[in-house]
C-alpha cells in the first residue's frame, strides 16, 4: 500500500486514479502526517463490505448461541 499526502491527490488525482485502475493497490490519504482516509478500489471495496456484512451474520449468530435463543 503507499501513502501520499492530501496535497498531492489534489494535485494529481487523475494520475493517482489511472494508477488505481492497473495496480489495485489501495491509497492511505494523509494530513498533517496523519492517517485521514483510504483510496480504494470500487471491486474491493464492495467486497470488502460484503465480508463484513457476512462477519456481522456470523456474530450475530454466534451471539444468540450463547444466549440460548436457538431452536
Amino acid at each position: 500500500m503507499s501513502t501520499e499526502v492530501v496535497t498531492t491527490l489534489q494535485r494529481q488525482a487523475m494520475k493517482l486514479l489511472a494508477e488505481r485502475h492497473e495496480s489495485k493497490e489501495p491509497i492511505l490519504i494523509t494530513e498533517q502526517g496523519q492517517p485521514s482516509a483510504y483510496w480504494l478500489d470500487v471491486a474491493d471495496y464492495e467486497l470488502m463490505v460484503d465480508r463484513m456484512k457476512s462477519l456481522e451474520g456470523i456474530a450475530k449468530g454466534e451471539q444468540a448461541i450463547r444466549e440460548g435463543r436457538t431452536s
